[in-house]
């Protein structure tokens, strides 16, 4: 039995590397371009809940953008706190580009926080400027970007036709939690959403990177804007997949100009990222949480165990398998510049990923929902 087990990770992994897009590759990064030509105009959208700490250093990179085109900015402040947008509003802003909304109550539950904040942003932009013309970037406010950032994505956008163009940003990687967790996260979503499917036409694998999304205008209002989005918590995922299936081409990639400017300092942080929305991932049903804590321990779990504790053929298979697993990893600590080393963690973090997981299940079922920002949701949309 052993033998048949360690034989099947050893065959998962043969398909992972070989056919599952390339994902244990580094991924695409843009680099910045010199253009001399105008380019379309732009508006940024941002909302903001309580981020007092990041929102001037993510506004004042984003009033700084070396951008030749029309060019604005809305700032949606969601009922913070603790002074965002007065923050906001008191930053040098000597050519009028940014505009501070108050948010208003969500009209109905239907509506999550996050997006009903983007909402009035973009509904800002279309009365100032109700031409389907150029682009709309959805950003964090936690998200610093360096000044060629904007103009890059755009020049990809129109030099290949994009109707998405989105990246991952910089994470953090100081503290030993994050050194040891944050190159992961980056490493399982490549793994769920490898970034050659995402930008094949012919695949149905659609994702994006929430803190950088460049949307066409046209492409936007043609997938319903984002009321069509309206009660997803995987908010950029979902829109990759709307604007795919409606035979937009999208982009996602990693990016070198914009970075997060968040901690996660400690485990527990972590945890929360992850907890926020697997089970939503997961389409909040039991059956498919089974398969993913089995296929967890099929594929990270069992091929150490039996390569330390095995005999024969089955630890030469899982060793096998447990060597493919690191070396699929070492792309992603390179460009976290970390040491190779690190790879020997993986099952451990796999069982933490795999806990944290189970954990968002057992917050929902026990009628906690997703919390966020201090808000709570107990239902979400969710398109895969």
């Amino acid at each position: 039995m052993l033998v048949y087990l360690a034989g099947l990770s050893a065959l998962i992994w043969t398909a992972l590397l070989g056919f599952h897009g390339r994902f244990w590759q580094a991924g695409p990064i843009l680099r910045p371009g010199k253009t001399h030509k105008t380019l379309p105009p732009v508006s940024v959208v941002v909302p903001a809940r309580d981020e007092a700490e990041s929102i001037k250093s993510c506004l004042s990179s984003l009033l700084t953008q070396d951008y030749a085109g029309q060019y604005r900015i809305v700032l949606t402040d969601d009922r913070s706190t603790d002074g965002t947008g007065d923050l906001a509003r008191g930053l040098p802003d000597p050519q009028g580009k940014l505009t501070v909304l108050d948010g208003q109550h969500r009209p109905d539950e239907a509506w999550s926080g996050k997006l009903w904040a983007v909402e009035q942003g973009v509904a800002r932009v279309r009365a100032e400027c109700p031409e389907d013309d150029g682009y709309i970037l959805l950003t964090d406010a936690d998200i610093e970007h360096d000044p060629a950032h904007i103009s890059t994505l755009v020049e990809k956008a129109e030099r290949e036709g994009l109707d998405m163009v989105s990246e991952m940003v910089e994470l953090n990687c100081v503290s030993a939690a994050e050194k040891a967790l944050v190159p992961a996260f980056v490493f399982f979503f490549a793994l769920l959403y490898p970034f050659a499917k995402v930008a094949d036409p012919k695949s149905r694998t659609a994702a994006a990177a929430g803190g950088t999304i460049l949307i066409r205008r046209a492409a936007l209002t043609r997938i319903g804007g984002i009321a069509a989005l309206r009660g997803a918590l995987i908010d950029d995922c979902t829109l990759a997949a709307h604007v795919k299936r409606s035979g937009g081409r999208i982009y996602l990639g990693h990016s070198c100009l914009a970075r997060s400017i968040r901690p996660y300092p400690h485990p527990r942080d972590i945890w929360r990222m992850i907890a926020r929305t697997a089970y939503v991932q997961l389409h909040y049903s039991p059956l498919i949480l089974a398969g993913t804590v089995l296929g967890m321990l099929l594929v990270w779990i069992l091929p150490i165990f039996l390569a330390l504790f095995g005999k024969g053929q089955a630890r030469k298979l899982a060793a096998l398998a447990w060597l493919a697993s690191m070396a699929s990893y070492m792309p992603t600590l390179r460009r976290f510049r970390m040491s190779p080393f690190w790879a020997l963690l993986l099952p451990v973090v796999a069982i933490f990923y795999t806990a944290a997981t189970v954990g968002s299940a057992v917050d929902h079922h026990r009628g906690r929902g997703v919390r966020w920002k201090n808000r709570a949701y107990t239902e979400a949309t969710h398109a895969g």
